[in-house]
């Protein structure tokens, strides 16, 4: 009787450091170093009409690997905030030099499967509602029987093949069942320069190649390889509408490097 008694507390401590060490894993969990976060804003975030603090939302576009092998799937939360907001004011005084509209904005987490994971993230490419739509849409061609697709950036995309092409014909992506993927290839567009990798990531509707903004006209970056995104204009208020998409970019922390 007293082993009967003895042998759930047996169980219940042999099983504890499991559970402890998967509560560890779970703690841990991150992107890796130069992983690709592609996503799409689920709502219009206006200098206009935001404040510092406001929450930004937005959602996966393709599935992603944690650092400890989960995979985590498409149409996830990504969340984040205002840091500084300021609607363009046009300056009538002659000669004027016009101070510019800013929208800066900072995306902390990643929530997927009850679990919420940290980000540490910068952008490498974003693009606008109207830019996005065209990358899905073949362009009306009749010496085009596959229905090509450009993607953002460039590459190009026959739906009935698995490659992914850039303009010179070289394979530098593929296209599979759950999305495109490829190895990030260096570029420098406007204030912003995108490194290449040596591992495949997913890169949704953007090309390996695809650095800066596309669609954003009159808008400029104000902080490229910062850990937040920063718009500026002297020409308009800038704003994210909903429906841009956008590929972030994991930064490496001292423990990932």
């Amino acid at each position: 009787m007293a082993f009967l008694r003895i042998l759930p507390l047996v169980l219940v401590a042999a099983s504890a450091p499991s559970a402890q060490g998967h509560a560890m894993t779970g703690t841990a969990a991150q992107l890796p170093a130069h992983a690709t976060l592609p996503i799409t804003f689920t709502r219009t975030v206006s200098a206009a009409h935001s404040q510092p603090g406001d929450s930004v939302v937005a959602r996966t576009t393709q599935a992603v690997r944690l650092s400890d092998g989960r995979v985590i799937p498409a149409g996830s939360i990504v969340s984040g905030h205002v840091l500084a907001a300021k609607a363009f004011v046009y300056d009538k005084t002659p000669y004027a030099k016009q101070a510019s509209g800013l929208l800066a904005i900072q995306f902390d987490s990643l929530t997927a499967q009850g679990q919420t994971i940290p980000l540490h993230v910068t952008l490498r490419a974003m693009a606008d509602p109207v830019t996005s739509t065209h990358s899905y849409d073949p362009p009306p061609s009749d010496m085009d029987s596959l229905g090509t697709r450009t993607q953002i950036g460039g590459d190009q995309v026959v739906p009935s093949q698995d490659e992914i092409r850039d303009r010179n014909g070289d394979v530098v992506g593929y296209h599979k069942k759950d999305g495109a993927y490829a190895h990030l290839l260096s570029n420098s567009r406007g204030s912003i320069t995108c490194s290449a990798g040596d591992t495949e990531q997913p890169v949704s509707q953007f090309s390996a190649s695809a650095c800066g903004l596309y669609g954003f006209g009159g808008v400029s970056l104000t902080a490229p390889d910062a850990t937040h995104i920063a718009l500026a204009s002297t020409h308009g208020t800038p704003e994210i509408w909903k429906h841009s998409i956008a590929l972030l970019e994991s930064l490496p922390t001292d423990s990932s490097k």
